[in-house]
């Protein structure tokens, strides 16, 4: 359970950093906008994009394997922005959520992510393992 909430927590938060960094990225609070509802908006998001991820996100790389091999996993790029770009849809039809410019700044918003879930990651794996690095 631990590993679920911080996993999340992090999504949350490498989701802010690409809020934060990537111009063609912003993301709409539900409610009337105030502090708690901007970070359950964040937190509201990184769960709705780790289950697409899980279930679409493993499919198409599942089916998708000999593309992956032939452009030496490039391919993976265009398949993150996709999945970004396919978040920012869902979240928008319920009233929140990410709004994205177009399809090569959601590429470089799930470049931004990728890299912050990868180091928030490597920083919090003793919290979440319980084993030092």
């Amino acid at each position: 359970m631990v590993r679920l909430v911080l996993g999340l927590l992090i999504n949350g938060v490498a989701l802010w950093l690409a809020d934060f960094f990537v111009d063609g990225i912003s993301l709409i609070p539900f409610g009337d906008g105030g502090d708690a509802n901007l970070v359950l908006s964040y937190l509201a998001v990184a769960a709705i994009f780790g289950i697409i991820n899980a279930v679409i996100g493993n499919f198409i790389r599942i089916v998708a394997f000999p593309i992956y091999l032939l452009t030496f996993g490039l391919i993976a790029l265009v398949v993150n922005g996709a999945l970004f770009m396919l978040v920012a849809s869902v979240t928008q039809q319920l009233g929140f959520g990410l709004v994205i410019a177009d399809f090569w700044w959601g590429v470089l918003g799930a470049v931004v992510m990728s890299a912050s879930n990868w180091l928030l990651g490597i920083l919090l794996r003793p919290f979440i393992t319980g084993s030092p690095l």
